[in-house]
């Protein structure tokens, strides 16, 4: 194989056709040239939350898909892509890269595409000793990690985390490994409450159940020192103030989307002085900012998925032909779901 100046790539790309279509296009790719890098895609990670408000047709048409990513900058219309969580290997380079770039394994936030072209300061090098599929929890790992220092547990608390998809789990597995009192999790659906316990949370609940229920429950008179909201349902944010106490902190890591939140903010909300904020992932906080920048943070993100083994979290491997299968099982099905992904 010539990996310099190779000839054109056909490449299998996913296409958000129109709300609840989807299609796979064969487009060809012309060389890299000068500083562009060819990569083979092996795995991409499907987010059962953020894809499936595309999926549904439940984006805000106004906003860019992310405003921090250059591959998802363009407005929410169809036809689109997405994707934020490619694995692949550098199969070419134009003639500007470096000769060592051949052959390395590499993540990127890439809409899901068999090949894509793209330069050096858009992939990050797979450490050695992490498998390709776990690699792609490495943008989820870093919301979550994100989100621990948003929300800065302190030892001894008492922390709730609200929703248990791939985000939330990945949260409560960081979280446990804090001394804390307890780690609640809630979550609507079986599947994600065993695995949350797996993962050490100390209890986990349906919400169903109700909110006033779950905190007598949980003899917790003062209310939870720390809750984070990552179910992606605006109602929950309601649930997370009821469980809340005299100036606890609530952090909502939630996207909801074109979904309007409806706030209860007329009762204990308001007296309880609550320090609600919002987290997200594109940036850091300003207090860290000083001393953290994205290389650091991904250094941690790398660590917590070689202690958590997020691998486990995988219950669906589609080939990218099945794209329709697999969205329509996220939609009708979510509830038997962890974390999909498409092998290439």
């Amino acid at each position: 194989m010539t990996f310099l100046n190779p000839q054109a790539t056909t490449t299998h790309q996913l296409w958000f056709a129109a709300p609840h279509e989807v299609e796979i296009r064969q487009v060809v790719l012309d060389a890299p040239v000068a500083d562009q890098i060819l990569v083979k895609t092996l795995y991409s990670a499907v987010s059962a939350g953020t894809e499936m408000l595309v999926y549904r047709g439940q984006i805000p048409e106004q906003m860019a898909l992310d405003a921090s990513l250059d591959t998802l900058q363009s407005q929410a219309c169809y036809p689109l892509q997405y994707g934020y969580a490619c694995v692949g290997e550098v199969i070419a380079r134009g003639p500007d890269v470096d000769a060592q770039w051949i052959n390395k394994r590499v993540f990127s936030f890439q809409p899901h595409a068999s090949h894509f072209l793209t330069k050096p300061d858009q992939l990050i090098v797979i450490p050695d000793d992490i498998a390709a599929d776990a690699a792609v929890f490495l943008a989820n790992m870093e919301t979550a990690v994100s989100l621990v220092q948003d929300g800065a547990p302190i030892l001894g608390e008492q922390v709730v985390v609200l929703g248990q998809g791939i985000v939330g789990l990945l949260l409560s597995g960081i979280l446990a490994q804090y001394p804390l009192t307890s780690l609640v999790t809630l979550d609507s659906y079986e599947r994600r409450r065993a695995m949350s316990l797996t993962l050490g949370a100390t209890a986990s609940f349906d919400p169903r159940a109700g909110m006033g229920d779950l905190r007598r429950t949980l003899s917790w008179p003062k209310g939870a020192d720390l809750i984070y909201e990552v179910s992606g349902v605006p109602e929950a944010l309601n649930g997370a103030i009821s469980l809340s106490g005299f100036d606890s902190r609530v952090v909502i890591g939630s996207w909801y989307g074109n979904k309007a939140a409806v706030i209860a903010l007329g009762g204990d909300a308001h007296r309880n002085r609550l320090k609600i904020s919002t987290s997200q992932v594109s940036s850091l906080a300003s207090n860290l900012s000083a001393r953290w920048d994205k290389t650091r943070r991904f250094g941690v993100a790398w660590q917590m998925i070689r202690q958590l083994c997020p691998r486990q979290l995988i219950t669906h491997r589609y080939p990218l032909n099945d794209a329709r299968l697999l969205y329509q099982g996220l939609d009708k099905n979510p509830d038997q779901v962890l974390q999909a992904v498409f092998e290439y």
